[in-house]
């Protein structure tokens, strides 16, 4: 069993790396460009980051920078939306920690719903 606990841990800290890397090349469209196929990639590492990369002691941390980086990411994009790269960028990492952030604060939710 905790073979399998490494496991998703390793998956969870592979994806967030690969996530976070993958949305400034894809936002800044050097090589790639942000493609709705991209996007559903990402929000998929937002799941998987989301799933198991958190532990229970990093949940309130989590969620709050979490919320912080959307919140900020969300509106730095109608700041700085004049920047195509910036926005990209945004708008990638946004693909990522959405999802990620969510499902953190359901799986807190249920956690304390059991408690």
């Amino acid at each position: 069993m905790a073979k399998i606990g490494k496991a998703k841990a390793l998956l969870g800290s592979w994806a967030f790396l690969i996530g976070v890397i993958l949305a400034v090349i894809l936002g800044s469209g050097l090589l790639w460009e942000l493609s709705s196929m991209w996007l559903g990639v990402l929000v998929v590492i937002g799941i998987i980051v989301g799933l198991f990369n958190i532990t229970d002691k990093e949940v309130m941390p989590f969620l709050l920078s979490g919320a912080v980086l959307v919140i900020v990411s969300s509106q730095g994009q109608m700041v700085m939306g004049d920047i195509p790269m910036l926005n990209g960028i945004l708008s990638a990492l946004l693909a990522i920690f959405v999802p990620a952030t969510i499902i953190v604060a359901i799986k807190n939710v249920f956690s304390l719903a059991k408690s």
